[in-house]
């Protein structure tokens, strides 16, 4: 798969919102360590002036801006700016961040700070409120990250992959993810690939407590004919897809692949696909979700 050739870019604007206490404070300061511009809380009616400033300037062409629930005005005036500034001549994209109402509770439990729509109400409702105001602007987001089960660190080393220099010269970055069924459809998946039709290492003697990057499960899914021809038909479908992604100027593309436990079939398909891929140019993160479950 020939690799796009390469350009100037054009200027970038990434605007990152989404639930109070998901970790957009830790996102933008990872962008800023990659030399990103960020500006935080502007206010919506001067987002776009600064989208123009920045559609000419020579020097700032990346720059992210963190808006949320601090403005009230935010969920009812932000669809109509961002319309607006994506007709600037820039690239804009919309980043949501959200994590699940357990951890939310957790990490404003853990920081003593009071949720912005629940000053004197209990975090919970606050919580509930911001999600159901915020929920059109997560349909329109271009990219949803949950980071219920990220920390701090893993948080910023996807915000390096995502969106650092390496990325941003691959003009795609293919995330494969394995996971299981039981444990819930990773949410920053932009395609899901079920294997679980294919035969299950858990039932085969010895090879039960192994995972999917054990040489005797290579082998034993290897000797399966449904599991050849799924690789070659989905091989052929991605050098398909992949470079129109490319071209409608896609930065990055999150591919899940499930089985049942998320350990064997899932685990095994995700490796041999990532590796055909990167021989084609493509930049490739593997990452196995629940293989240690």
């Amino acid at each position: 798969m020939a690799r796009a050739p390469s350009r100037t870019p054009e200027p970038e604007i990434l605007v990152i919102t989404g639930l109070s206490g998901s970790g957009k404070t830790h996102v933008s300061r990872a962008l800023e360590d990659l030399g990103w511009f960020c500006v935080d809380n502007l206010p919506s009616a001067l987002i776009p002036r600064f989208a123009e400033l920045i559609g000419g300037s020579d020097e700032l062409r990346r720059a992210a801006l963190v808006v949320d629930m601090r403005e009230r005005e935010f969920p009812r005036a932000f669809p109509r700016v961002y319309r607006q500034i994506r007709r600037h001549g820039l690239r804009a994209s919309l980043l949501f961040l959200e994590a699940e109402e357990r951890v939310l509770l957790r990490r404003f439990s853990e920081t003593r700070r009071p949720h912005p729509l629940a000053v004197n109400e209990p975090v919970l409702e606050g919580i509930r409120a911001e999600r159901e105001a915020l929920a059109p602007l997560r349909k329109m987001a271009d990219s949803v990250l949950d980071t219920s089960g990220l920390t701090v660190h893993e948080l910023r080393e996807q915000v390096q992959e995502r969106y650092g220099a390496r990325s941003r010269e691959a003009r795609l970055v293919l995330t494969l993810v394995s996971f299981g069924f039981k444990y819930g459809v990773p949410s920053e998946a932009d395609l899901v690939l079920d294997v679980r039709f294919l035969p299950n290492p858990n039932f085969v003697p010895g090879l039960k407590r192994r995972t999917g990057l054990d040489p005797a499960v290579v082998a034993f899914m290897r000797k399966q004919p449904d599991t050849r021809e799924f690789l070659r038909r989905t091989q052929g479908y991605l050098e398909w897809l992949l470079p129109r992604y490319i071209r409608e100027g896609k930065s990055y593309l999150t591919l899940g692949v499930g089985c049942t436990g998320g350990r064997h079939r899932s685990v095994m398909v995700a490796a041999a696909l990532g590796r055909t891929i990167a021989r084609g140019g493509v930049d490739v993160r593997l990452r196995h979700r629940d293989i240690k479950l």
